[in-house]
């Protein structure tokens, strides 16, 4: 499996440690092991112009996922077939302000839009309340199990 964090955003992350967030998703959610998902930080500029650019949406946002393959999640004892899972983009700036909001680091704010994001590549949405529900559940059980294990 292949995780590959490139930050250009000039916020300090530990990129060690979204890679290894992004490998326990992708394992707990039965994805492929030869599974290929890029994780991208970015400033506010980069990402207004993929928050227009894609959504027609103004403004930067905190979290895109651009899907590659369509992977779906597995189950025990059948992972879902190899490919290109996708990237998920993230703005720390955005993501910086909305921790101060909610009254935690911004690393665990960026942690909790990674999954996030990853959920989407899975095909997970929030559109509705039942998907909210469920998505929105997924996501915090991953984290909270990942920072568990660190």
């Amino acid at each position: 499996m292949s995780v590959e964090v490139n930050n250009e955003s000039g916020h300090e992350v530990d990129e060690a440690e979204f890679a290894a967030l992004g490998r326990f998703v992708i394992d707990a959610m039965f994805v492929h092991p030869m599974a290929e998902l890029s994780i991208q930080l970015v400033g506010t500029e980069v990402m207004t112009d993929l928050h227009v650019r894609y959504l027609d949406e103004p403004g930067p946002t905190d979290v895109m996922s651009f899907p590659m393959d369509e992977l779906r999640p597995g189950r025990e004892g059948a992972t879902s077939e190899p490919g290109m899972l996708g990237d998920v983009v993230l703005c720390p700036e955005v993501a910086a302000a909305q921790a101060k909001a909610a009254g935690h680091s911004t690393t665990e704010e960026l942690l909790l839009l990674t999954v996030h994001g990853i959920l989407h590549l899975l095909g997970y949405d929030h559109a509705e309340p039942d998907e909210e529900k469920e998505m929105f559940d997924l996501q915090r059980q991953l984290l909270l199990t990942f920072l568990a294990g660190r």
